[in-house]
């Protein structure tokens, strides 16, 4: 049994190689690998952070395309209904206008009538008033001639109305 129960010397010097080569690890390994742990715990947080910053500002540019592109969807159909509006105006002005110079038409085409119609009129009466001048005349020169033709042309104009 005397195998299984370290001796004094052994623990004793088991202890100081154990405490020596901790204080070697402390001078020259822990520290380095310590500092090296840390600088690499500070990349993780620096990219974690970056990587945050940029999602924030992805969200931002995201958000500002939604916007910009809401503007120009509000702003195309402005437009869009500008365009329309200056379409049916146009369209009723030059109804309007057309609309007017149809009415100037038929107003001249109906004085053109009118007056056309006067002047027929008045030609027909100096028509019948030339006739009736001449058949008053022939009557007049039959008159006077004599008597029984005088009563014959009656009766002969008698036949006529008749």
């Amino acid at each position: 049994m005397d195998l299984v129960t370290p001796g004094f010397g052994l623990i004793f010097w088991t202890t100081l190689t154990f405490l020596l080569l901790v204080f070697i690890l402390k001078k020259f390994a822990w520290g380095p690998i310590l500092s090296a742990v840390k600088e690499r715990e500070e990349s993780i947080d620096n990219a974690l952070k970056s990587a945050e910053k940029a999602r924030e500002d992805m969200k931002n540019l995201q958000a500002d395309n939604e916007k910009i592109l809401a503007e120009a969807r509000a702003e195309r159909d402005a437009m869009l209904k500008e365009g329309r509006e200056l379409r049916n105006q146009t369209i009723q002005g030059a109804k309007d206008v057309a609309k007017a110079e149809a009415d100037k038409i038929m107003a001249s085409a109906q004085e053109q009538i009118e007056l056309q119609k006067k002047a027929a009129m008045t030609e027909l009466k100096n028509h019948v008033a030339a006739l009736s001048i001449d058949m008053a005349e022939k009557i007049l020169r039959r008159e006077l001639s004599d008597a029984k033709r005088q009563e014959a042309l009656i009766n002969e104009m008698l036949e006529e109305i008749k």
